[in-house]
């Protein structure tokens, strides 16, 4: 949504903030201890509301007094929006956000900057990723045969589908890497377990005879389901923990062997 500025001039003196206002006040307030449940559904639900991005479930702590709460929040909130609304209250991998019901998106009409289509390599190399995470660089260039340029990789970070997972217990410490909440939200997907499986891609004809996704096919042979956070993911246990920091470079000098 574009602003419209304003004719009058921004005044140069600065606007009085209160005496006893702290420097560094947090972002959102603890709220009430006293506060009923039902009343602190109500403030998360406007926090969700507000918000233009799936709000994560850490950021809820200041309005729940233990984390079994939020269960019963997502409950009050949902039971607000059932089937006779237009939107509905969903939970997208630890994050909660508000979207258009898909049988109401097919009668509404939105203006939207068009995404330029991605490269073959792009969904192969983001395929290969959402199938196999945590994945290292070297595993996907294994699994492709070829070398990954920069370029394919820059696209998929712009849009903020993949993200770092952690290093890998292996000499080197090899960075892996996975699919983000957005690649979740932008797909409708509640979690990766949601993926389709082998037999799915075939029936829909996405997949020809004898083809196989970096692997897929040994992994989930024969079996038309969909894959779970447990199961086709390779090095899970092995990775260390610890937080990452934001400017990660998915070519990594300490993937090198």
């Amino acid at each position: 949504m574009s602003t419209v500025p304003t004719k009058d001039p921004i005044p140069d003196t600065p606007i009085d903030m209160p005496e006893n206002a702290p420097e560094n006040a947090p972002e959102n307030a603890p709220v009430d201890a006293s506060l009923s449940l039902s009343e602190r559904a109500r403030i998360i639900e406007a926090l969700v509301f507000a918000s233009s991005e799936a709000v994560p479930f850490k950021k809820l702590s200041p309005y729940i007094n233990e984390e079994s709460e939020i269960s019963e929040i997502i409950d009050l909130i949902r039971a607000r929006y059932d089937e006779r609304s237009g939107i509905e209250f969903k939970v997208i991998d630890q994050s909660l956000a508000f979207r258009t019901r898909a049988d109401v998106a097919a009668h509404l009409s939105l203006e939207r900057p068009v995404q330029k289509p991605l490269s073959r390599a792009a969904l192969e190399v983001l395929a290969i990723i959402a199938y196999h995470q945590p994945i290292t660089r070297s595993e996907i260039e294994e699994i492709r045969g070829i070398s990954l340029s920069r370029g394919t990789i820059d696209i998929l970070l712009e849009l903020e589908w993949i993200r770092p997972r952690g290093r890998r217990r292996t000499p080197g410490r090899p960075l892996t890497w996975g699919t983000s909440t957005a690649f979740l939200d932008h797909f409708g997907l509640a979690s990766v377990s949601e993926l389709p499986g082998l037999e799915d891609l075939k029936s829909a004809g996405l997949l020809r005879k004898g083809q196989v996704i970096g692997g897929l096919g040994e992994t989930n042979s024969g079996s038309g389901d969909s894959i779970d956070d447990d199961e086709g993911v390779i090095g899970e246990d092995e990775l260390e923990d610890g937080v990452i920091g934001e400017d990660i470079d998915f070519f990594d000098e300490s993937e090198q062997d």
